[in-house]
């Protein structure tokens, strides 16, 4: 198999109100005018029994400890990779995710405070090595983010958190950014839509041009 007609994997990641999903349904627009099969996935979720476990973490009503959510979420993964992901690279299709493990060192690292080693724990169990190809973080101001939140309507169990969750969730984003800069691209979210997609676009032709020549 050539590098061209390997799968290949995209995430998605941002705090809440960052324009994820616009973002993620031009990708999804301008691979699929240029040929590559896709498929459109999310975190937690994307299976079944995965989508159960989403409804249990974002029910407002369903008080948690923060190590149940930590296992609940890779408990989700670990269905999500099986079932989905991994066979859709073996394919060779793109796969696009709305969030991955960057999520969970963010939201229960970041946020929760879990201490770092006990993700990475869970990370190599259960993925065995596999990190997307290339990130777009989705980046910008905490309070702008809820503001368009607010403006949705009832928040969900994440959603309602104080800001200062908020910030920490995005100081672990932008800190794994500096960590991996070969792996993420940050877009600006305060810029208007046009302007966040069309440097979107131009980071996925560059990445359809490189491996065409691969």
């Amino acid at each position: 198999m050539t590098k061209d007609e390997q799968g290949y994997f995209l995430s998605f990641e941002g705090g809440e109100g960052m324009g994820k999903s616009t973002q993620i349904a031009v990708a999804d627009k301008f691979l699929c005018a240029a040929g590559q099969q896709l498929v459109l996935t999310r975190e937690p979720g994307g299976t079944p029994l995965g989508e159960r476990i989403r409804d249990l973490l974002l029910d407002r009503d369903n008080g948690m400890q923060r190590e149940s959510e930590l296992l609940l979420m890779f408990a989700a993964r670990a269905e999500h990779l099986a079932r989905v992901i991994v066979p859709a690279l073996e394919a060779g299709k793109w796969v696009i995710c709305d969030r991955f493990t960057d999520a969970s060192y963010a939201y229960q690292g970041g946020g929760r405070g879990m201490p770092e080693a006990r993700i990475k724990l869970l990370e190599d169990w259960v993925q065995n090595g596999l990190k997307p190809d290339l990130t777009f973080l989705l980046d910008g101001s905490v309070g702008v983010g809820m503001e368009r939140v607010g403006r949705r309507g009832e928040r969900d169990r994440f959603e309602q958190e104080e800001l200062d969750f908020f910030q920490r969730v995005r100081a672990n984003y932008l800190q794994r950014a500096r960590e991996e800069p070969a792996r993420f691209v940050v877009l600006d979210a305060a810029e208007p839509k046009a302007k966040v997609s069309a440097a979107l676009i131009a980071k996925l032709r560059i990445l359809l041009a490189a491996r065409e020549q691969a």
